[in-house]
Formats: structure tokens, C-alpha cells, sequence
């Protein structure tokens, strides 16, 4: 057994001079062989601290800290030999600096080593020809080498143009050479007052830019550890922050920084530091497992990483949670720590460089209720007293903020970094019916004129909410709340955190009811203006997913959270029972709508007899579209809308009174009736005017309105006179982010799996599907489909391939499954989908349907899946009436009503446990070969 290898920097150092100098003498070596001794020296090294930290036995900051201590020694050692080979060892004319995040003594495992070569200037060619051997040698080991040749003056005018440079050139820390050269350049590198507050300021604003680059907020799922908001750049920019305002001198200080500068410059209380120096252990650590397993410089925690990184982290399965959300959750929490972090130290920092400025003068009413709520003005912004009592008296900071409501007021810095520091506090204001109804009043605001963000006042509920919530005062007044910060859910569907995407619902409810989204959703906005309990729909839209991962329906546990929860807001016990009633109900209108016929009577009547008021029905409608537009930039469509607001006003017929969905038979008359007058004033004779009407059974007429009735007559007709066996039309609708493809065929058995079949072949996804057979035994088959950027159809050739692919289909010219075997392989998920499991799932229902059964089919969304399930639900000897299509990230839910070859529900036991087999045998088959080929 090998003897262990040591860690400790001095040894590994010691270790590389002692192989060079039993290899015959530093000067003496033979560049190749000088090769060889310096990659063993590293492999070895490389592959102990590797062992040593994938088994735990070495955390994150000491890793990175290990890692730069043997790339000093590496380069330390190089210099000393080419040094010598060049006759320069006793008086090097030159400096070694590392700088950047290698300057600040950590490194990962495959991260650039930044390096400047600090000269004088003339920059002779002896000096270069070492530079040059150098960077080569450390090339031909195959590092990462980043570097710059600059003099002392050339550093400091780089410094002045580039605030990246200036950054970089902070953290500059001496490897090996001149140290006169070294401490000059430190000496001129020294920042007044003045430029530490302008290098603070651009730091800032270069945060900024950052996080907009990265996405705006820290709960993206996919985050990037090292740039992403929350991540290790935000701790960094801490610490280059305090370094120009309090650091001894303008280079860094320190061989190494086991710990951030910022914690110990006298700014934070001891738990804050300590909460940051976690922050600091815990994304190294993340940030060097992802480095090795990707095996490159790979900052991304993906899907695919999260479990990896997880797992080698000890993070396993807890109750019905399991270890992936259990890891991400902490890493969210993480991120936010951070965010906190960054509020308090920034005005800490500020001020002291700065100093604070005398408070503004007021008008004696207002001086009045700042002395109230311990506030001052300070720039025109409203800032908490130095002397506050909100230890003692926590309601002053409720206060504080309702003054600023009132008020239109924009809040100081100081005021965040106070409301997370006394976060505590806010315990004792459960029981404060003053400051729960203020808390409510600001959740519940109504969202603000343009002009009001743009002087960055806080302009709606939602504003109050990510306040309230990043500041720990929301967790800490409501407990329920505290348990879905950072909780996410493994799924590429859900992009936000749970706590995030119920603000961003709120946000998106108000913007509705300002009417910013009347375009798209004109009657959501005109329903926003009808409602009576608005207060409970803002906190029902609030904490709507309250009751997220603790196992279980969230939807029930979320509505017996809301009966204890509302009251501590404040709410009566109408609008308290308003609230649990649509958290229970939050998902039915979506659900409905996307799953299931609603021009089924049933379904309409089912929703009715739950909804009972045409009140619900509206505070329902615009919860389903906030919580639905708050899920993901890309889930809603023109087609979406559509359904949800014929589903609305349907229901909302019933509600008040007017044709009950029992009159199947005095609907269907109406229709006809509708249909051949417009038929009529086209000019078609009697005859196949009537001819048509006789072809379609009730079903049908209910399926459509006139318009397309009208459609669907010409096509019939024209068929006939054609004798044409197949009919296809394609008519792209923009407007519903559709196109609504229409055939006419001879119906047969397969007949809806070969349709579904092309239309994978041509890239459309199926969002929507009624097939009707007509009385002369000929299918009228209508689909709705979108490209695969959720659009419709709509150019001539995009056209023509799908009308094309469709009758090849149907004519047996088409081999489908070669076909969607052949689009499978090109379009394979990758390994950051392939990571979240999908089990398959077949539900089969007999009640939401009196004439129908309906089965529900979960599974793994792919190109042909619809093809596959069809085709063995043909085989099954059962009659598809429509199908309806939803995808949910990679999950997708494909609801059909079926009937069997008579015409009747499945009613055997055992004919049903067949029906289910089969597709789910489709479902893990499928599946199979997919990963396979992938």
C-alpha cells in the first residue's frame, strides 16, 4: 500500500523541488523530462485531493484552497527553473501574480489560472523569453492559463479603463519574483475615498447587469452557481466591495481566504458571518463537485447535475421528499442568504466610506408619523432612524412600510437591511391585529402607474410580497409561508420555486386587473372590475401552493392552511372561507378545460354544481390564469385562452339561469337551425342542405358553432360531387395560436393513430382532437395542432408537408413508425430531461361522462407518443370521440372518451384492466427505447 500523500502546501511544494533535484539539478533538467516530473507531481496531488473531497473527508473551501496551493507551488517551482536556466535566479527582474479568483487563493478544479507577469518597462528580451518558456511549460501540462505583461504603470492605466481589470488586479496576490516590484505596484494601487465609493457603485450596477443576464431572480431551477444571482460572484463582488473600502492595502492581503474578507471587517454580527461563511463553504463545495463530474469548467446546476451533486453531498430521500428537492431546496436557501447578505453589508459599506447624509427636511405632518414609525428621509427616500426600536417594538417596522405606502415613498437601502436583521421581531406581531391588517392592505395593493417603477416605489402587492418574503418578516409572521421558501419540484415545467412563482402569480393578477394584459385576456380584465372579494382573491392568489411539499393533494392541505391563516391576516370569516375555497379549487378550471370535452353537458354541469356562483366562477377564472401565467413563460397561448373562456362562459350560462346543459335536443335545433340559414344565403340547394344536416349525430352540432358547420358542409359537398375517398383542409387561426386541420375519410379502425402518426412525423404537436362519424359511415376528423414553438402553421410549405405526410398516411405510403423511430433519434431528450423520471399512468373513468368513458393517460411526452396510445387503444376494439392534449414540461396528459364497437361505456372489470395493460405497456416500452437510443 502507498504511503497517503500529503495535502499540506508546504509539503507539495517541498515534494516538486526534491523530484527536481534528484532528476540532477534544477538548472540542469532537460525541458521534457522537466514535463514528466511536473505532470506526475500533479496527477498525483490532483487525484489525492480529489479522493479526499468526493469522500468527504474535505470540504469545498479547503478543496479550492488545496487546489491553488499546489498550482503555487507548480508555478513558484516552474519560475525558480527557467529563473536559473536563464542565469537570473539571485535577482529576477520580474514579478508572478495570480489574479482573479486564483489571486484570492481558491481555485476549482478547472478554472482558469489568471496570471500577470508584472514587468519594467523597457520590457527586455531576456524577460520575455522566460515569460514565454513559462506559459508554455504550464500549456504543455495542460492547464488553463490565463495572462497578462504589464509594467506597474501599464496595471494601473488598465486599472482606470477597465473595471474588470480593476477587479481582476484587487485580488493580485505575488507567486514568486520581485517582491520591490510588487510592493510598488500595491502602493500606487491604493484607492482614495472617492474612487473606493465610484469602484462600489460600478460594482453594483455590474451586479446588476449580471443577474439580468442570468435571469433576474436567484429560483430559476437550472441556476448558475458561480454567476447566477445568489451565487459565488454576488459573495465575491462582497468581497471586492470591502476590500476598497476597508482593505489595508489596494492588493489582496492574504495567501489564502478560508474565509470572505467581508466577514470579518466588522460590519456583520457574529451570526451573520457565520451564515455567510456556510454560504461561501457550501457553493465552493457545489461548485467543485459539478467541475468533476463534468469534467470541464461547468458552472451549471441542470437537471441532469442536481441529483449527481445531491447525492454526493449526503442528501437523501427525507419523508415524501426526495434528496434532489431536499439539495436544491438548500441551495435556493443558500442563494437567498446571499441576496440577504448583500442588503445588509451593501449599506453598511456605504456608509461607512461615506458616512450618512443629514436627514431631509419635512412638512410637520409627515415628521409626525416618522417619528411614529421611527423613520427619516434621507435623499428623498425613507430610511429607519439609526436609533430604532424595532428590537423592542417591531410594530414601528410594519409601520414603517405602511407609511411608505401611503405615501408613495421609495424605501432606503437601510430599510431592507433593518427588516432582515430584526426578522426575528417579527414573531411577536402574529398576535398584532394592527400590523396583520397593514401586512394584508400591502399584499393586497393594487398595482401602480408606470411612472411609480420607474422611481422605483414600491407599486404593487406583489412588490410588498417579495419584500416581505426576502426579508424573513412574511415566514416569520406566517409560519405556512416559511416552508415553501426555496422549495422546488424536480419537473421542467414549474421554472420558479414555489415561493416565487406565488408572487409572480400576484404580480401577474395585477397587472390583469390594471388591464396591462387586456389585450390578450380582454375578459379577465373585464371581470377583475365585476368581483366582490377582491381582498380574497389577492391572498388566495398568494398562497395557493402554501401547502406544497408536505405529501399529499396541496390543494386540500392548502385550503385547511387557509382557515387558520387568513384570520391571522386578518380576513372575516366570509372572505376566510372564499380563500380555502379557491386554494381547493385552484387547479379545476385548468384542468377541465385541458383534460376533458367541455362540450360534454356533463362537464359543464359537474363544474357548475362545484362553482354554485357566478362570483366563484370569476374569482376562480382569474386565479387558474394568474397561477398559469406565473408557471412559465411559455405555457400559455392563444389556445389556452380560448378554452378557458369558452369554458367560463359556459359555466356562467348555467350559473345564471340561462339554457340548462340537460336541453341537449333544443341545442342541437338551434345549431341546425343556425347552419341552414347561413347555408341558405350561400346559395346551396335544399336538397344538400338538408343532406348534410341529416349526416351528423348530436354530438357534432354541439362540437361546433356555425361557422364551422358552414365550413364542414362545403367540404362534404364538394367531396361528394368529387367522389373524392379523402378530403383534407388545413386553415391556420393566429389568433389561437393554432391550426385547425379537418379531414374527411372513410372511416376504419387506426384511422385516428395514422393521423396522429403524420402529424408527429411533421413536427405538430396535437393540442385539441373531436372525431365525429357521420350517418353515411364517412369520419369527419378535426385536429388542432401547433409547431413545436406553440404556434400555428401558417406558410404555404409548412402547409402543404402536413396535408402531404397526412394522406401518404392514410393511403399506407407513410411507414409511421419508421418515421417516428427515425424523429425519436434526432430529437432524443437530452441527459438534463432524461434525469427526471416520469413513471407512466393510466386512469379510467366512468363518471365524468355519461355517454363516454374517458381515460387519462400519463406519461413521458415525445414525438409519436399520441400515435402509440391511439393505436393501442384501436386495438383494444375501442371508438375514440375526442381526445384532448396537454403537456406539462416533458409530462404529458392525453385525455380520450372512448366508447366500445356498440356504441357503449366499458363496463367489465376485467375489460378495463385489459384497456389499461395495453397502454401502459405502450408507455414503458416507448420509454424504454427512447433512453436506449438517446
Amino acid at each position: 500500500m502507498r504511503d497517503p500523500i500529503s495535502t499540506n502546501a508546504n509539503d507539495m511544494r517541498h515534494h516538486l523541488a526534491t523530484a527536481m533535484t534528484a532528476a540532477g539539478g534544477v538548472g540542469e533538467i532537460a525541458r521534457e523530462e522537466a514535463i514528466g516530473i511536473f505532470r506526475r507531481h500533479l496527477g498525483r496531488h490532483y487525484g489525492e485531493i480529489r479522493r479526499l473531497f468526493e469522500t468527504r473527508k474535505m470540504k469545498g473551501i479547503a478543496a479550492a484552497g488545496t487546489l491553488a496551493a499546489l498550482t503555487d507551488g507548480v508555478i513558484a517551482t516552474l519560475a525558480q527553473f527557467v529563473s536559473t536556466k536563464h542565469g537570473a535566479a539571485d535577482a529576477p527582474s520580474f514579478c508572478i501574480c495570480a489574479t482573479g479568483g486564483y489571486g484570492a487563493g481558491l481555485l476549482a478544479p478547472f478554472s482558469d489560472i489568471d496570471l500577470l507577469f508584472l514587468t519594467v518597462d523597457p520590457l527586455t528580451p531576456d524577460v520575455t523569453a522566460q515569460i514565454e518558456y513559462i506559459l508554455y511549460f504550464l500549456w504543455d501540462l495542460g492547464l488553463r492559463v490565463g495572462h497578462a505583461t504589464r509594467s506597474v504603470e501599464g496595471c494601473l492605466q488598465a486599472a482606470a479603463d477597465d473595471l474588470t481589470i480593476r477587479t481582476t488586479l484587487l485580488d493580485a496576490r505575488r507567486l514568486w519574483g520581485s517582491r520591490a516590484l510588487y510592493e510598488e505596484f500595491g502602493q500606487h494601487f491604493n484607492p482614495d475615498r472617492a474612487a473606493a465609493a465610484t469602484f462600489i457603485r460600478e460594482k453594483m450596477n455590474e451586479r446588476e447587469m449580471r443577474h439580468l443576464r442570468f435571469s433576474a431572480n436567484p429560483h430559476m431551477v437550472e441556476p448558475n452557481v458561480k454567476e447566477g444571482p445568489g451565487g459565488l460572484r454576488d459573495l465575491q463582488t462582497l468581497n471586492w466591495m470591502c476590500r476598497a473600502a476597508l482593505g489595508p492595502s489596494g492588493l489582496n492581503p492574504a495567501a489564502t481566504q478560508d474565509d470572505p474578507v467581508f466577514t470579518s471587517c466588522g460590519l456583520l454580527t457574529a451570526q451573520e458571518a457565520n451564515r455567510a461563511r456556510r454560504a461561501w463553504n457550501f457553493l465552493w463545495t457545489v461548485r467543485i463537485h459539478l467541475h468533476y463530474i463534468a469534467g470541464r469548467a461547468d458552472e451549471r446546476l441542470l437537471f441532469d447535475m442536481q441529483p449527481v451533486v445531491g447525492g454526493r453531498m449526503g442528501y437523501t430521500g427525507h419523508g415524501r421528499q426526495v434528496g434532489v428537492e431536499r439539495f436544491m431546496r438548500h441551495y435556493f436557501l443558500t442563494a437567498r442568504e446571499v441576496s440577504r447578505l448583500t442588503q445588509v453589508l451593501e449599506p453598511a459599506i456605504m456608509g461607512h466610506l461615506l458616512g450618512l447624509p443629514a436627514p431631509d427636511p419635512v412638512g410637520e405632518r409627515l415628521a409626525a408619523e416618522l417619528d411614529a414609525c421611527d423613520g427619516q428621509m434621507l435623499e428623498g427616500q425613507l430610511a429607519p432612524k439609526p436609533d430604532n426600536r424595532f428590537e423592542t417594538e417591531p410594530g414601528r417596522m410594519i409601520a414603517l412600510l405602511d407609511c411608505a405606502r401611503r405615501h408613495g415613498l421609495r424605501l432606503h437601502p437601510l430599510v431592507r437591511q433593518q427588516l432582515i436583521r430584526h426578522e426575528r421581531q417579527g414573531i411577536a406581531l402574529r398576535a398584532d391585529p394592527a400590523a396583520t391588517r397593514i401586512v394584508a392592505s400591502l399584499l393586497c395593493q393594487p398595482t401602480g402607474a408606470e411612472e411609480a417603477e420607474d422611481r422605483g416605489i414600491m407599486s404593487s402587492g406583489a412588490d410588498w410580497a417579495a419584500l416581505l418574503s426576502e426579508t424573513g418578516l412574511l415566514g416569520a409572521l406566517l409560519p405556512d409561508w416559511s416552508r415553501i421558501v426555496g422549495q422546488m419540484q424536480f419537473d421542467t415545467y414549474h421554472i420558479y420555486t414555489v415561493d416565487i412563482h406565488s408572487i409572480e402569480a400576484l404580480r401577474v393578477l395585477g397587472l390583469i386587473e390594471q388591464g396591462k394584459m387586456a389585450d390578450e385576456i380582454p375578459l379577465a380584465y373585464t371581470l377583475a372590475h365585476d368581483i366582490q372579494s377582491r381582498r380574497a382573491l389577492y391572498i388566495a392568489t398568494l398562497i395557493h401552493d402554501i401547502a406544497k411539499g408536505r405529501g399529499g393533494d396541496h390543494s386540500e392541505l392548502g385550503s385547511e392552511v387557509a382557515l387558520h391563516l387568513c384570520p391571522a391576516l386578518g380576513l372575516d370569516m366570509e372572505e376566510t372561507e372564499t380563500v380555502s375555497w379557491l386554494v381547493l379549487h385552484h387547479l379545476l378550471l385548468s384542468q377541465t378545460a385541458f383534460r376533458r370535452d367541455i362540450d360534454d353537458p356533463r362537464t359543464i354541469l359537474d363544474l357548475a354544481d362545484t362553482i354554485q356562483s357566478p362570483e366563484r366562477l370569476r374569482l376562480l377564472f382569474l386565479l387558474t390564469i394568474a397561477d398559469m401565467r406565473a408557471v412559465n413563460p411559455t405555457v400559455w397561448n392563444a389556445w389556452k385562452a380560448t378554452l378557458l373562456r369558452e369554458i367560463h362562459t359556459r359555466v356562467a350560462e348555467v350559473l345564471e339561469g340561462g339554457m340548462a346543459a340537460e336541453e341537449r335536443d333544443v341545442r342541437v335545433e338551434r345549431a341546425k337551425e343556425l347552419a341552414r340559414d347561413g347555408l341558405v344565403k350561400q346559395g346551396l340547394s335544399k336538397e344538400k342542405i338538408e343532406h348534410f344536416l341529416n349526416l351528423g349525430y348530436a354530438g357534432y352540432w354541439l362540437g361546433f358553432d356555425a361557422d364551422t358547420h358552414m365550413r364542414h358542409a362545403r367540404l362534404v359537398i364538394e367531396s361528394d360531387i368529387d367522389d373524392a375517398p379523402l378530403t383534407i383542409e388545413a386553415l391556420p387561426i393566429p389568433s389561437r395560436d393554432v391550426t385547425e386541420i379537418t379531414i374527411l375519410s372513410a372511416d376504419h379502425p387506426g384511422l385516428f393513430s395514422r393521423i396522429a402518426g403524420a402529424l408527429a412525423v411533421a413536427g405538430a404537436s396535437i393540442v385539441d382532437a373531436r372525431i365525429h362519424t357521420l350517418s353515411d359511415g364517412m369520419a369527419l376528423d378535426t385536429f388542432w395542432v401547433q409547431d413545436p414553438f406553440g404556434s400555428a402553421f401558417e406558410t404555404p410549405q409548412q402547409l402543404t408537408r402536413l396535408h402531404t405526410l397526412v394522406e401518404q398516411s392514410l393511403a399506407g405510403k407513410l411507414n409511421v413508425d419508421r418515421e417516428i423511430e427515425r424523429a425519436n433519434i434526432h430529437r432524443h431528450p437530452g441527459r438534463r430531461v432524461r434525469a427526471i423520471h416520469v413513471p407512466p399512468r393510466v386512469v379510467i373513468d366512468n363518471n365524468a361522462s355519461d355517454r363516454h368513458t374517458v381515460i387519462e393517460v400519463n406519461g413521458r411526452d415525445r414525438a409519436g407518443l399520441l400515435h402509440d396510445v391511439t393505436q393501442a387503444i384501436s386495438e383494444q376494439s375501442l371508438q375514440i370521440a375526442s381526445a384532448h392534449v396537454t403537456t406539462y414540461g416533458i409530462r404529458a396528459v392525453d385525455v380520450f372518451y372512448v366508447r366500445d364497437l356498440f356504441g357503449l361505456k366499458l363496463t367489465d372489470d376485467k375489460r378495463i384492466a385489459a384497456v389499461r395493460a395495453a397502454i401502459l405497456d405502450v408507455l414503458r416500452e416507448r420509454d424504454s427505447l427512447t433512453v436506449s437510443a438517446a
